[in-house]
């Protein structure tokens, strides 16, 4: 599952393929629809909570209160079923999906999706066997900060979308936000080629938009 962008996204595979899928796209209703989202794909797929062995959580990089939902959902769901819970770089699911799609044999690009503030949050990537490796860390700019930096590399993701003049116009047919679909199947290669994927913290990369005020205090 993964709540990092615009998509409240949801999928099951069987550790070879996808077997259901679900993606609500809401900028604002992460934690009303990610739940929903887990009973349609058990649905979908005629299986029940019990028949879930692991779990795998997109740990961002993405906006404070939607990215701690997804994160904190898939942590409680496999607490309560005592199942691995996982956790992936969000960026690295577009990345993956992206490279087995439109951008199919180009060797280096990046992926930048919105941060909100005007900003986007992003990560350059090579392809090795098949496999996106993150050259350039998660982190989070101004696109007009980004541009100079990409030195021909197509870019995917809404960053395109949202600064076309900075970023590149968008690739056809590239993704725009997370698919659990891809970001499970990233997690089934890499655990399969002995990748460890215990960390489940949450790429912020930025201090949250809400802070609880200090009240002045008066000493007398």
């Amino acid at each position: 599952m993964d709540t990092s962008t615009t998509a409240i996204t949801v999928a099951l595979h069987d550790g070879a393929r996808v077997q259901a899928e679900s993606s609500v796209l809401d900028a604002r209703a992460h934690g009303e629809l990610v739940a929903p989202g887990i009973v349609q794909v058990l649905r979908q797929a005629d299986l029940t909570p019990r028949d879930v062995d692991a779990v795998v959580t997109g740990t961002g990089p993405g906006p404070f209160t939607g990215l701690r939902v997804g994160i904190v959902t898939a942590r409680t769901f496999a607490l309560a079923r005592a199942v691995p819970v996982h956790g992936l770089c969000s960026l690295d699911a577009l990345a993956h999906e992206a490279a087995h799609g439109p951008l199919r044999g180009v060797e280096r690009f990046v992926v930048a999706t919105d941060a909100r503030r005007k900003e986007v949050y992003w990560a350059g990537y090579r392809i090795e066997e098949g496999l996106p490796v993150a050259e350039w860390a998660p982190d989070v700019c101004r696109p007009a900060d980004l541009a100079p930096r990409l030195d021909g590399r197509p870019v995917v993701g809404r960053g395109p979308v949202l600064y076309p003049d900075l970023l590149g116009e968008p690739v056809a047919g590239a993704p725009l936000d997370v698919s659990a679909g891809w970001l499970a199947d990233l997690a089934v290669r890499r655990l399969a080629a002995g990748a460890s994927l215990d960390d489940t913290t949450p790429l912020y990369l930025r201090r949250p938009d809400a802070v609880p005020s200090v009240a002045p205090v008066t000493v007398v």
